[in-house]
Parts: C-alpha cells; structure tokens; sequence
C-alpha cells in the first residue's frame, strides 16, 4: 500500500461535504489518522457510528492539533470564529483550506486569525446534493467535478500543490481564481438558482388554497426538480447570501432585467423571441452534458447519492 499523503487530517464539520471527505479519505487512504469535530454531540456521535474517523471530538482545538491538513467546513457565516479558535492549536507548516462557497467573506473573516507558518488556502469543492448530516455523504461526490481555489498572494508552491493533489485524489478537477471573480461566477451559477427555488417554492406555499389540494399531487418534473434546490440547507444559504450580498444582488438585477424582457416577449405574442431564447438555453444545458458536469436524466444525475458506499 502507498503511504497516507498526510499523517493527520483534521475536519471541522462533519455534513454532506465532511462526511464525504472522511469517506474517500478512507477509500483513498490519504491519512494516517482522521480527527472529526462538530459542536453538536448528537452529530459527533452519528459520525462516530458511521465509523467516518479515527477519533472525534465537540472540541475544535483538540481535533487540530499536531494535524498536517485542516479542513474546515462549516456555513461560511461561521468561518472567522472557527478559524479564531482554532488558531492556536495550528502546528507550524500545516494547511488550512475551507470548503465555503463565498471566498472573499472567508478570507476576510479567517485571514487574520491564521499564524505565521500555517498555509491558509481557500478552497471551494463544487459538490453537493440538498442533504445535508454526516449520513448524507458518499466518498463519490467529488469525482470529475471542480474544486477552485483562490490562494492569496504570497501562497507557498509545494503547500498549494499537496492540497491540489489532495483534491485530485478525491475526484476533482483543480482550477484557481481571484476570489471576487469566484464569488461573481458562483452568484449566477449557483447561488442565484438556489435563491430562485426557494422564492418559486415559497410563492406556491403562499397559495394556500392550491398548495393544500394540487401542487404537491401534481408537481411534475419542473416543480419537482425546485424542491430539491430549495430542500438545501437552511443555514448554509442564509449565509451564503448574506456574505456574497453583492454579487448575488448584481446577478439577481440582470435576472430580473432578463425576466422583464421575457414577460415582454409573453405579453405580445413575440414568438420568435421566445423561440430563440428557448434554443439558446437548450444547448447551454447540453454543453453542460457534454462537459461531464451532469447527465441526461431527469433527476439531474443526482442518483448517486443513493451510491451504496455512502453507507
């Protein structure tokens, strides 16, 4: 067998997208030893039950220490107090990395707890399903899809490169990029559909009278494949929009611009407009396809969440 990349990997948090590391960790055989920590006891516990570490713990510091690797996945409203107490206990030449989807709010929340001698790498696994819990993960989630990161000047070479290979190891395609340009990317192409389910989902809610009796009888396949956008984590996207409010504000008025325009095409019988729209949109989804990100069926290419290996 091949030596572990790292002798200690530490995850601080331990959902969907920790569960899933601690499972490919474990499949990959990337770490000597894998310490989990979560505030919540009844979470550690799952985690332990699950069998996803080597030791857990409700306390942050005590799964850093002495740990070559850090991996902090927590709601990213939360990474500055995390990253200020854990700070401590960070052994000189370990990797910090993070796993939030807004950059910019992240570094400017964990950068100045980060002691000299730690290598603070932001990253950004783009993975993910709505569930959420340590039972949620599976150790195929990260395979062929992107994991960005946006190093900050002065980021040490070999320290980046491990961490890249360590994200090669688990299935992802590495990238880099400024992280107020991630953060821009990331308000369209995630950020506002999310948003987009939530509101449609909460405007047939707030029909009372038909939510009771039809849409959820007959939710076909576009009100359907909302839902699954809008079952996301509740915390997660409240801080997602709260540290991305300006990129996700920009991309929400070129959306409403767009709409605006389509009602226009609506209201006056524009069918070639419509048609054109339609046509354009269709072969972005299929480049989609082609690219690997997805497959044509139509539950998105989610099914592998049900993978028997998340077990």
């Amino acid at each position: 067998m091949t030596s572990p990349m790292f002798e200690k990997i530490a995850l601080v948090g331990i959902g969907l997208i920790g569960s899933s590391l601690a499972r490919v960790i474990h499949r990959e055989g990337l770490a000597g030893h894998v310490a989990i920590s979560t505030r919540s006891e009844t979470t550690l516990a799952r985690a332990r039950e699950l069998g996803l570490g080597s030791s857990y713990t409700t306390d942050a510091k005590e799964a850093v220490g002495d740990a070559d690797l850090v991996i902090v996945s927590v709601p990213v409203g939360s990474s500055g107090e995390v990253a200020e107490e854990i700070a401590p206990a960070l052994k000189q030449g370990a990797i910090l990395t993070d796993v939030g989807s807004t950059k910019a709010s992240v570094i400017a929340q964990m950068q100045p707890h980060v002691p000299a001698g730690v290598h603070f790498i932001p990253g950004h696994p783009l993975a993910g399903t709505e569930k959420s819990g340590p039972d949620a993960g599976f150790a195929e989630l990260f395979e062929n899809r992107w994991c960005i990161f946006t190093p900050l000047p002065g980021t040490d070479a070999e320290a980046l490169e491990g961490l890249s290979e360590f994200w090669r190891r688990c299935g992802s395609n590495i990238d880099t990029m400024d992280p107020q340009h991630h953060d821009m990317t990331l308000a369209i192409v995630s950020h506002l559909p999310h948003i987009i389910a939530y509101n449609i989902v909460g405007t047939a809610d707030d029909l009372e009278s038909v939510t009771k009796s039809e849409v959820i009888k007959y939710s076909a396949s576009g009100f359907r494949d909302f839902t699954r956008l809008a079952a996301s984590d509740p915390t997660m996207w409240r801080d997602v929009c709260l540290h991305n409010k300006d990129a996700i504000l920009e991309m929400l008025a070129r959306f409403s611009e767009d709409l605006a325009s389509l009602q226009r095409a609506i209201r006056w019988g524009d069918g070639e407009k419509l048609f054109d729209l339609f046509t354009r949109t269709r072969a972005v989804r299929r480049s989609i396809i082609e690219a690997g990100q997805d497959i044509d069926v139509p539950d998105f290419g989610r099914q592998a969440v049900e993978h028997p290996a998340k077990q």
